[in-house]
């Protein structure tokens, strides 16, 4: 069994590393990472260190490892946080160095493909945090969500348990990072009906397990950074899906993938995110985005009453792809209350 440890947090006037781990998009766009970046100063009190690869598109996964152990094993640094995602940081991980990093602990901050890096420092017993990015959740045109800047700072500056909370609005549309315009309002928000719950008559606290499926599934697939089975027995597993918005029926393909290895069987409770249901591919009216995510909540139910029926789920949590974003501690604990209907994290 994995004892997890805790990173020290970082404290105002601290230095914090801005890594792109994934892709260095912040060279592309460089509006919403200037701004995520004078918001770390400005809202957070954190001095913001880039590093050679922060702004550099199609790095090698070499030079990014050497970012993440210059960051890591920096005393002046206090915490790491993500710019952005991506979809190739699996490659990565063959470079990290994991006595390095578990000798110098930092709380790591990112999502999406960033679940690589998370489940790796959990891996190494380090816990992490799922959430925020500079250019997304930081880089928020107009200003941050008052629920996102609440989770995150709690995540990055105390320690304790933090109730999530049901926010009663969410976004998903995007607007092009190019056009200065974009960043004059903030975006469109639709109202939220909260959360959904299945199997609610239990309580289930165990350390939290996940992220983004898509990479899950990649990382499955390679066998980087998944440990068998029955070392999750208990915990709490958390998933989302991107902006790539996979079909319903892909979804469950990718759960029953999981079903068949012996993974969702491990896990007495199931956060899901809330699925991004609009991008510029996919530019779906209110109708059929709420078909979509339909659609989605029943390929997971589908997928647990094949393999994990005892398991209890939220649907539609604010994590992962959606606006606000909660922050959630990968390999920190995670309290799941079914009958008064609470989900609390530890920081």
């Amino acid at each position: 069994m994995i004892e997890f440890l805790y990173p020290p947090k970082p404290r105002p006037g601290d230095r914090i590393a801005v890594l792109s781990p994934s892709s260095g998009l912040p060279g592309l766009f460089p509006l919403p990472h200037e701004l995520g970046l004078r918001r770390l100063r400005d809202d957070f009190g954190l001095e913001p260190v880039e590093y050679p690869t922060t702004r550099k598109m199609g790095a090698p996964p070499e030079e990014r490892a050497a970012d993440i152990h210059a960051a890591f094993a920096d005393p002046g640094i206090k915490a790491v946080i993500a710019s952005i995602g991506g979809d190739d940081q699996i490659t990565v991980l063959p470079h990290l160095d994991g006595d390095l990093l578990r000798a110098h602990p930092k709380p790591f901050f990112g999502y999406s493909d960033n679940t690589n890096l998370l489940l790796f420092l959990r891996n190494l017993g380090i816990v992490g945090y799922h959430g925020a990015s500079v250019m997304v959740e930081l880089g928020r045109p107009g200003a941050m969500h008052p629920a996102t800047t609440a989770s995150l700072r709690a995540a990055l500056f105390t320690s304790g348990p933090y109730e999530l909370s049901r926010s009663g609005e969410y976004g998903d549309l995007d607007r092009p990072w190019d056009d200065p315009r974009t960043f004059d309002s903030e975006p469109p928000m639709e109202r939220s009906y909260g959360w959904t719950w299945h199997n609610d008559d239990r309580v289930v606290e165990g350390a939290g397990w996940g992220g983004n499926l898509e990479i899950l599934s990649w990382m499955l697939a390679a066998d980087r950074a998944v440990l068998p089975a029955d070392a999750y027995a208990g915990d709490v597993l958390f998933l989302e899906t991107s902006e790539e918005m996979p079909r319903a029926e892909e979804v469950y393909r990718m759960l029953r993938n999981m079903g068949e290895r012996g993974l969702l069987r491990q896990f007495p409770a199931l956060l899901m995110g809330r699925a991004k249901s609009w991008s510029f591919e996919n530019r779906f009216d209110a109708g059929r985005k709420e078909r979509y995510r339909e659609e989605q909540r029943e390929a997971v139910l589908r997928a647990l009453r094949q393999y994990a029926p005892g398991t209890m789920a939220v649907f539609d949590v604010d994590l992962g792809h959606t606006d606000p974003q909660l922050v959630i501690p990968v390999g920190g604990r995670i309290r799941v209350d079914g009958p008064a209907r609470r989900i609390t994290v530890t920081y």
